[in-house]
């Protein structure tokens, strides 16, 4: 399982979800360019001090993300890309999620560009209230990645 962050634009949101990450043990790829300085040192600056504790790979555009490289794909090949989206008619309940799924969330502002809803291998929401536009995306993602987790087993065994 991996989480992904389609072009994050707001770094607090980054900053909790890459917590999360951490804390989950789930790899996090951030896919740029993103709304603010992601280097380490502004991270840390910011307050994300589990920031040793997470397994981020940082891609320069969604294409180096996708795309080949060097005869290898950058996302692997059995990994299915499962899109949080409120533009989806499947729940997040009702989506049997697998161990290889990369979770990918969209950008705060604008979601993502149509092209990425047509590479996604499945497009998935989570039931809100009708009349609601969308929950906060580090919300959405805690609530997404739990349910996933949890079909596949995936949380961290207690220590």
């Amino acid at each position: 399982m991996r989480l992904a962050l389609y072009e994050p634009d707001i770094p607090q949101n980054a900053g909790t979800i890459l917590r999360m990450a951490a804390c989950l043990g789930v790899p996090a790829d951030v896919i740029g360019p993103t709304g603010f300085d992601m280097t380490d040192r502004s991270l840390r600056r910011a307050g994300l001090d589990y920031l040793d504790h997470v397994d981020i790979t940082r891609h320069a555009s969604f294409d180096a993300f996708d795309a080949f490289d060097a005869g290898r794909r950058a996302r692997p090949p059995v990994a299915r890309l499962v899109l949080l989206t409120t533009h989806a008619e499947t729940s997040h309940l009702e989506f049997a999620f697998a161990r290889s799924d990369i979770v990918m969330l969209g950008r705060e502002s604008a979601g993502v560009p149509e092209r990425v809803h047509a590479i996604a291998d499945a497009r998935v929401k989570i039931p809100m209230q009708k009349g609601l536009r969308s929950l906060n995306i580090a919300v959405a993602g805690a609530i997404a990645l739990s349910e996933a987790l949890r079909q596949t087993g995936g949380f961290p065994a207690n220590s």
